[in-house]
């Protein structure tokens, strides 16, 4: 009778009584082994690994494309917290905050508006007073280059040479093709500052409730430590304004007195231009500031042009590097070396925004953070006073020559 398959499989080991498992044996040659089996944690590990990777890199491309909006967002809170004190003085008499704020943001339009008007019609005259006198400016400059060259240049044939240039022809045509460019950057521009305008109207306007609803989620302890950062980022940026006026008062006078010693028309508009833009438009706002005033004095003579451009490049020297870190420190209480890092800080990572409002978040931040920290009597040793010294109580040689020559008793040299 043929074997069975149950005949045929090897006998069965004996089973262990301890319950071990018995030990496996070696696979003979040729045989393969059986394929282990993955854990049941790596899936799942693979899975939140890539949930991730998605999620930062969504995070990150939403960041990009909102960036402009959060500047903006970050302009329009520090713009509220700007005219907050006046708002809320308002408001305590009486007046209900959004209308406050609403005559607050009229106030600053009309005045705005009358100045851009005021200029525009300065500007707008003296650019026709310029193209005016240009054949004049021409003839002047060819008989200057005649005289001193020893050359015979006639004013047509100079008109003649530029209408027919290349150069012209080349520029004319890149200006009418960037009309499109600057007309879209002017609408972009406006665009933003309605923005800009917008957010802060609600964030002045609607100031208690904001910081209401943000306490609402927080433990009382920590509504109040919230209430006193809000408060100090109202004083420090107060400050801030004030100390941006009274330099924007200083340029403004130094600027006039010049204009008005060279005899240059319109010399208290453009002194007023030069205080306000220069110290409000951060990055280039000193350069705007003082093109126009050089503009208007190369129609008076080119030689004042050159003398408004020196005083312009000193003055502003002097205001980065003695005014404004002093008033500064005055008004905002943070150190100049602080205040001059933070603007550069601010610059490299926003930009002109980030020069505007690095002083006040940094004035803001020492203030809140200075109350956690603790601070002791300091010791009376000459390295910190600020002069030289020795440690030792002995008197000095001047001292002890005005004791002898006073003649009192133990003041003697020992033997």
């Amino acid at each position: 009778m043929a074997p069975t398959d149950e005949e045929n499989q090897p006998p069965a080991r004996p089973a262990d009584p301890t319950g071990a498992t018995p030990p496996e044996r070696p696979l003979a040659a040729g045989t393969v082994a059986p394929a282990a089996r993955m854990p049941r944690w790596l899936p799942r590990a693979m899975v939140l690994a890539l949930a991730l990777i998605a999620a930062f890199q969504l995070g990150s491309w939403a960041f990009h494309q909102l960036t402009a909006l959060l500047i903006n967002i970050l302009i329009a809170f520090f713009l509220a917290l700007a005219i907050e004190p006046a708002v809320s003085r308002m408001a305590a008499r009486g007046m209900r905050r959004g209308l406050a704020t609403f005559l607050v943001f009229f106030g600053l339009a009309v005045v705005t508006a009358g100045f851009i008007t005021l200029l525009g019609s300065m500007l707008a005259g003296q650019i026709i007073k310029m193209v005016e006198g240009f054949p004049d400016y021409l003839d002047s400059l060819i008989n200057w280059i005649n005289q001193s060259f020893h050359t015979e240049l006639r004013r047509v044939d100079v008109q003649e040479g530029l209408l027919h240039s290349d150069w012209l022809r080349k520029y004319a045509q890149n200006s009418a093709a960037g009309v499109l460019d600057v007309s879209a950057q002017v609408l972009g521009g406006l665009f933003r500052l309605l923005t800009v305008a917008l957010f802060s109207f609600y964030f002045a306007a609607d100031g208690p409730r904001l910081r209401r609803a943000l306490c609402s989620v927080l433990p009382p302890a920590r509504q109040a430590e919230v209430l006193r950062a809000w408060e100090i980022a109202v004083d420090k940026t107060g400050g801030y304004l004030y100390s941006r006026g009274l330099m924007a008062l200083i340029s403004g006078v130094a600027h006039y007195i010049l204009l008005e010693a060279l005899g240059v028309p319109y010399a208290p508009v453009l002194g007023v231009w030069v205080g306000l833009v220069s110290q409000f438009i951060p990055t280039i706002g000193t350069y705007l500031a003082g093109a126009l005033p050089m503009l208007i004095a190369f129609t008076v003579n080119p030689w004042y042009a050159v003398w408004v451009l020196v005083f312009v490049v000193v003055y502003q020297q002097f205001e980065n590097y003695m005014l404004q870190p002093k008033l500064t420190a005055k008004t905002v209480d943070i150190h100049p070396a602080v205040a001059f890092g933070s603007v550069i800080a601010g610059t490299a990572l926003l930009g002109a925004v980030g020069a505007l409002i690095a002083i006040p978040a940094v004035a803001t931040l020492q203030a809140f953070l200075g109350a956690y920290v603790k601070r002791y009597d300091v010791t009376d040793d000459p390295r910190v006073l600020g002069h030289r010294g020795s440690r030792s109580s002995s008197p000095g040689v001047l001292v002890r020559v005005r004791r002898l020559w006073a003649g009192r008793p133990g003041t003697e040299e020992p033997s």
